[in-house]
């Protein structure tokens, strides 16, 4: 809803009210990305999920160092790195449930 107050609170403030467009667009991004891991989660799709959460520590990492770049408060650059052990903890959580899928897996067939 404000671009500018967004763009503070990311740690990349806009230098002029007509850079606002960017926000928009991160947000449209933000909603397909949503929907896509949104239907993985329903389809219970775990191996893709598992590694879309490795693959995307890129995006935390890449903003944290363009937020501490802008000198952006470090609760801003913290918020990314929580992040980054946020998807961690989500990729090895996918990796037990595939795992344990298996071992079900192959007990069943024996």
């Amino acid at each position: 809803m404000d671009p500018t107050a967004f763009s503070t609170v990311r740690g990349t403030e806009l230098f002029s009210g007509k850079d606002a467009d960017w926000v928009q667009i991160y947000g449209s991004r933000t909603i397909f990305i949503t929907l896509i891991f949104g239907y993985l989660l329903y389809t219970r799709n775990h191996i893709v999920l598992m590694w879309g959460a490795l693959f995307a520590v890129v995006m935390p990492i890449t903003d944290g160092l363009l937020a501490y770049e802008a000198q952006a408060p470090f609760k801003v650059v913290a918020k990314h790195i929580a992040t980054i052990v946020y998807l961690f903890i989500i990729f090895f959580v996918f990796k037990k449930v595939i795992a344990k899928k298996a071992i079900q897996a192959n007990q069943q067939v024996q």
